[in-house]
C-alpha cells in the first residue's frame, strides 16, 4: 500500500494546522471504495465528531454503506471545509443524508449544539463517535504551556463528556457510543505527553461509561489506533518526522484510514458486537501490548 514506509517514505512536507487531505503525499485511502456494505446499519442515525477527514472521513463513509444516515462535526477552517464538503458528498453518493456543522469542540456549548442540531435533521441519533481531537508535539515538558495542556484536554476528552452527555437523551436501547484513543494512550509518547494523557483518559472514561450505561442497553466501546496518515500528520510533526511516520510499526508502514473504520463498524453494529461494550480494539500493525 502507498503510505509513509521503510520501502516507500513520504516526502518531507508540512502543512497549517488542522491540515487537508488533498495536499498529502501520497493521499491517504479515506473513501473505502473498496467496502460493500450488507446492511448492518440500515436505518439508523450516526454523529461522528472530527468527521471531515482522515478516521472520521472512513467511518462515516462505511456507516453510509452500511445503510446509515450521517452528521459530521469538524473545525471550519478553510481546508477542513474543503474536506467536509467532500466527506458530505461521499454519504449522500451512497443514497443517505448528510449534514455537516462547523464548530469549535473545546466549547461545551457547540459540543451541545452539534448533538441538538443531530438529532433535531436525523430524527434522533442511535451511534455517537466521538473521534475529533487535537495534537502538538513539543520536545521538553519545559514547552508544554498550560494555555496547550488545557486546550488539547478541552478538545480530546472534555468534547467527548459533552457530547455524549448532550446525546445521552437521545441514545436508547440498542445505542452505540465509539470513542477513539491512541497508542499513545497505551503507552505514552515524550513528545506528545498532554495528547497521550487525554488517550489514556480516554479509555477509562470509556470502561466507566460502558459499566454506567450497561442498564439503559448503550454500548460504549473504543478503538485505540497505532500510525494512521491523516491531515493531523503533516499539519503537526516536523517534516523529518513525517518521513518517517509509521516506520516504527512492525509491518513497517502507517495504515490508511481505510483499515482502521472496519473497527467502528463492528462496535457501531448490534448484529456483530451486542456483547461487547468497555473494550478497546487497537489496530496497531502487529505490535503487541502488555495486559
Amino acid at each position: 500500500m502507498t503510505s509513509p514506509s521503510q520501502e516507500r517514505p513520504a516526502p518531507r512536507q508540512d502543512q497549517t494546522p488542522p491540515g487537508e487531505t488533498g495536499a498529502m503525499e501520497p493521499e491517504p485511502r479515506d473513501e473505502m471504495r473498496g467496502y460493500r456494505g450488507s446492511g448492518l446499519l440500515e436505518g439508523r442515525r450516526a454523529l461522528i465528531t472530527g468527521g471531515d477527514s482522515g478516521i472520521g472521513r472512513a467511518v462515516a463513509v462505511a456507516f453510509a454503506k452500511e445503510g446509515a444516515d450521517v452528521a459530521i462535526a469538524y473545525l471550519g477552517e478553510q481546508g477542513e471545509t474543503d474536506d467536509a464538503d467532500h466527506t458530505t458528498a461521499l454519504v449522500r453518493g451512497e443514497g443517505r443524508r448528510c449534514e455537516a456543522y462547523r464548530a469549535d469542540l473545546s466549547r461545551e456549548a457547540e459540543c451541545r449544539s452539534v448533538v441538538a442540531r443531530t438529532a433535531a435533521d436525523l430524527g434522533g441519533i442511535d451511534i455517537l463517535v466521538n473521534n475529533c481531537g487535537y495534537q502538538n508535539p513539543v520536545d521538553d515538558l519545559s514547552e508544554l504551556s498550560s494555555e496547550q495542556w488545557e486546550y488539547t484536554f478541552r478538545v480530546n476528552i472534555h468534547s467527548f463528556f459533552w457530547t455524549t452527555h448532550a446525546a445521552l437523551e437521545h441514545l436508547g436501547d440498542g445505542s452505540a457510543v465509539i470513542n477513539t484513543s491512541s497508542v499513545n494512550g497505551l503507552r505514552g509518547n515524550k513528545t506528545l505527553i498532554d495528547y497521550s494523557a487525554t488517550k489514556g483518559a480516554i479509555l477509562a472514561f470509556t470502561y466507566a461509561l460502558a459499566q454506567s450505561l450497561m442498564d439503559r442497553g448503550i454500548r460504549v466501546n473504543c478503538v485505540a489506533p497505532g500510525p494512521v496518515w491523516t491531515p493531523l500528520i503533516p499539519a503537526t510533526f516536523p517534516p523529518e518526522r513525517v518521513e518517517d511516520f509509521g516506520k516504527q510499526a512492525p509491518m513497517g508502514r502507517a495504515a490508511h484510514p481505510d483499515e482502521i473504520a472496519p473497527s467502528y463498524v463492528f462496535f457501531a453494529a448490534g448484529r456483530l458486537s451486542s456483547y461487547y461494550s468497555g473494550e478497546v480494539l487497537a489496530p496497531l500493525g502487529g505490535e503487541t501490548m502488555p495486559g
